[in-house]
This record gives C-alpha cells, structure tokens and sequence, in this order.
C-alpha cells in the first residue's frame, strides 16, 4: 500500500438549530513508531483539556484553559494526538457558542505558535510529568492493561516496559518540544471540521493564515 496522504482542508455542517458549535481543527501527526510521536504528547498534555463545571479559573497550568476561563471563549476543550501506522491527527476538539468561535481559534492558534517557539522548560516539566501520570492511571485495572498490551502488540509488535517509556518521556527536552512542534505546526495546511452554528467560525484562509507568525 502507498503512504497515506495527508490534505489540509475543511467541512461545516451549519445547523443553527443546535445550541452549540462542536469544532475541530488537526494537522497530520506522526504515526506510533515514529520517534516524534513522544514529544507530540507532551506537547498535547500541555494544551490540555478543560471545561466550565472544572474549578480553577486562572489558576489553571494550560494557557489556553487561562484563557478559556477567564475569556468565557468556549464550554469545553480537548486536545487529542490520534496516531495511526505511518501518520496520524494532532489537534483540538472544542465546543463554543457561535459569538465565541472567533476567539477561541484566534487563542488556541497563539497557544499552538508558542509551542514552537517560546515554550518553557517548566511547562515541559510539568507536561511530562503529567502525561507519566496519565499513563500510569489508564493501567488501573485488568481491563485496560489487556487492551494496552493488544494495543502495543499491534503497533510495536511488543510490549514496551513502563520503565522504558518512562525513560523516552524523561529524555524530551524543551528544545525537542519546540523542533517537532515547528515540524508538524508552523506553516502548516490544518484539518478543520465543525457541525453546530458555524457562521462565527473563521473561513478557512484565515484559519490557516493563523499558523504562522
């Protein structure tokens, strides 16, 4: 089979019948095996995940949930780092009202430029720490060490041990951090797809237009 081919592009689905607008924008990742997939998590446990019925306010680590607070900009955000064999999604899901939808991309765009090129070694401290955590706290149980172990197999053809994975996180510098960010987001074509009352979402040119500075 030949490589699959990654093409910046869009859909919008208006329905102003829905109460709120569900959005999500990616660009192409890199695949299990690749060796940028470690540093695109920690850069995906920095962006976060929030929502307004969580307390902190601007107390939050991410910026961006800062900013999502304090702004009242969306209800709710997650970004996800979905990898496949030889490629893979890196992005966000959030859901806004239509008035909100403007902001939300315009800060979300100057959180993703500033991974690649002004993220601090604190950030990317707590980030890896974070993300071990996570890891360690989806392994509770039975269940999901089984369907870790089916899912490695499939992807590594074996099981790669937590002091090893631990070890690949630790070894992410926040150079690291800024070089895959600026390889896979600076300048580069994103996925944008959204249902819900679209009309305030920005068209695509600037969309794109937001991924440089």
């Amino acid at each position: 089979l030949s490589p699959c081919r990654y093409t910046g592009s869009e859909i919008r689905v208006r329905d102003d019948s829905m109460p709120l607008a569900h959005v999500a924008i990616a660009v192409e990742g890199a695949g299990w095996t690749d060796a940028d997939n470690i540093p695109l998590m920690v850069a995906n446990t920095l962006i976060g995940a929030w929502d307004r019925s969580q307390g902190g306010g601007s107390n939050n680590a991410s910026f961006l949930a800062r900013a999502a607070s304090a702004g009242n900009v969306c209800h709710s955000f997650q970004s996800f780092n979905t990898c496949y064999k030889d490629t893979g999604l890196w992005g966000i899901y959030f859901v806004a009202e239509s008035l909100q939808l403007d902001d939300m991309v315009y800060n979300l765009q100057k959180e993703w430029m500033k991974l690649c090129t002004s993220v601090t070694e604190n950030e990317v401290e707590r980030a890896k720490n974070l993300l071990k955590t996570n890891m360690l706290l989806q392994l509770d149980g039975t269940t999901p060490v089984c369907e870790d172990i089916g899912r490695q197999i499939l992807c590594y053809n074996r099981r790669i041990p937590i002091h090893e994975l631990d070890a690949r996180i630790n070894s992410v510098s926040v150079q690291n951090v800024r070089d895959v960010c600026f390889k896979y987001l600076y300048d580069k074509c994103p996925a944008v797809a959204a249902v819900g009352p679209t009309e305030g979402l920005p068209d695509y040119t600037r969309v794109r237009g937001g991924m440089f500075w």
